[in-house]
């Protein structure tokens, strides 16, 4: 049986929410680790604007007679393990720059997410729906930007420390490219 177009918005939404559910957990998470506080500070306050974000989604979802059930999405699944599986074999002092990698690409991912949702809400037609995730893409975008910026001086810093002392700061010779 075919869907009709508000159960195909309504089931983008339900992804979008618990996505955003669970990158929020992980951005929390984030703010509490390593000691750079201006990734600290950029991991809090994205954590709050994801918290609105996905209450601006809930209220579209009810308003279009859906209910969030708390069900976690493919792409939420994804988003919780990617962290965990990003720092493998990575020193403690590096976690801040792997935070960081990993919250640029789960900016992006968000960036298609709200692609895709933009694009079908528009294909039928709900300009109300359309203009949030493009209003929600667009502050996904500034954050994957904010993110990058910060990222250089995380991985100097990360390096900093961990090769603090070793005096093996030069690559041989033999191993360039």
């Amino acid at each position: 049986m075919a869907e009709t177009s508000v159960d195909v918005i309504k089931r983008y939404l339900e992804d979008a929410i618990a996505a955003e559910k669970s990158f929020e957990t992980q951005l929390k998470g984030f703010s509490e680790e390593g000691d750079n506080s201006a990734a600290q500070t950029a991991f809090r306050q994205h954590a709050v604007e994801t918290k609105r974000q996905y209450e601006r989604l809930t209220a579209r979802l009810e308003a279009l007679g859906g209910s969030s059930s708390g069900a976690k999405s493919f792409l939420a699944h994804l988003f919780s393990l990617a962290p965990k599986t990003a720092q493998i074999g990575h020193e403690k002092e590096e976690r801040t720059t792997q935070n960081l990698m990993m919250a640029f690409a789960v900016e992006n991912s968000e960036l298609a997410m709200y692609e895709a949702l933009a694009t079908v809400a528009e294909t039928a037609g709900d300009a109300t729906t359309a203009m949030l995730a493009r209003e929600i893409q667009a502050e996904e975008k500034a954050t994957a930007e904010k993110v990058w910026r910060l990222l250089p001086s995380a991985a100097i810093e990360a390096y900093d420390r961990v090769t603090a002392g070793t005096g093996n700061t030069a690559i041989p010779t033999g191993a360039r490219a």
